[in-house]
């Protein structure tokens, strides 16, 4: 379990450096794009393991990296999205897109609406775990910001 953990950690650090390298992200913040990747697919496979189904394991590694994202981008006074962007690219369903369009070229159409569905899914609980992440943070400083202005 641990191997597989390790191993899609480590290869999600890696796609999240490439893509980071390919968005032109320099220095420390490199590195720590390809962190936040590895982070967010530990959630994933940890959560896969537990488990929880593949569109839930998505949300908790989508809640993973956002979160991480958001702590590390205000400590490197960086763009959230520098981080952000890079890290997801690992849980996007691009192999579901690719296989949804496989069967409606074949003419499946049972396949093709099931397997659009669980991408289309993913996709949406990726951006929600983003969503409510940021939310999150975006009301918690607000009001630490304010608690610490009436000191």
């Amino acid at each position: 379990m641990v191997y597989v953990i390790l191993k899609s950690g480590i290869s999600s650090f890696l796609a999240s450096l490439g893509f980071g390298f390919l968005f032109n992200i320099k220095g420390r913040n490199l590195w720590i794009a390809g962190v936040v990747g590895a982070i967010g697919g530990a959630c994933y496979k940890v959560s896969l393991y537990l488990g929880c189904s593949e569109i839930l394991s998505n949300f908790y590694g989508a809640l993973g990296l956002a979160l991480a994202s958001e702590i590390l981008a205000r400590k490197c006074k960086t763009p959230v999205t520098t981080f952000l962007v890079c890290a997801l690219i690992p849980l996007v369903p691009g192999g579901g897109m690719y296989r949804t369009m496989l069967a409606a070229i074949r003419g499946d159409a049972q396949n093709t609406l099931n397997m659009g569905l669980q991408t289309l899914s993913i996709a949406g609980v990726l951006a929600l775990g983003i969503l409510l992440v940021s939310t999150i943070m975006r009301v918690y400083y607000q009001e630490k910001r304010k608690y610490l202005s009436k000191k």
